[in-house]
């Protein structure tokens, strides 16, 4: 189920075993684009901003962004707010994959201009249909604007 096969996916995740989940629900739901790690915050906005670590002209900007909330260095709330204020990424596909319920993260999350927001599952079975899910509208059904692809 992959978009493209040069396109990556940028996982914004800074837990370890939530990462070894993401990855294998994406590799169990045959997700075969690359996943791009960021640990935190600031790592996420190096990659994305800085042109010497990511090349945008080789391969453009990821096709989805997953983007955690609760990150050392810079929370996803800020890198959200970091991303809609650039015009190369204004348009970035970003899906907050959170563990958090609070209300206030997810108003935040869409008044900031997140274009979903998915709280993670804790059972591995419903997590792995989440991702499927996600793959499936985010990579497949979904026509991402002009400017990422």
């Amino acid at each position: 189920m992959s978009a493209s096969p040069e396109r990556c996916i940028l996982l914004i995740e800074d837990n370890p075993d939530d990462e070894a989940l993401t990855r294998r629900a994406f590799a169990k739901n045959k997700i075969t684009n690359p996943v791009v790690v960021a640990h935190d915050g600031a790592e996420a906005l190096e990659y994305l901003f800085d042109d010497s670590i990511h090349v945008a002209g080789a391969s453009g900007l990821p096709i989805l962004t997953l983007l955690d909330l609760k990150l050392p260095k810079i929370d996803g709330l800020t890198v959200l707010r970091r991303l809609r204020a650039d015009p190369r990424t204004e348009l970035l596909p970003v899906v907050i994959l959170t563990s958090s319920g609070e209300q206030q993260d997810l108003v935040e999350g869409y008044g900031l201009g997140a274009n979903s927001y998915i709280r993670k599952p804790v059972d591995f079975a419903q997590f792995m249909e989440a991702v499927r899910q996600l793959g499936l509208y985010w990579l497949v059904l979904n026509s991402p604007p002009p400017s990422v692809r």
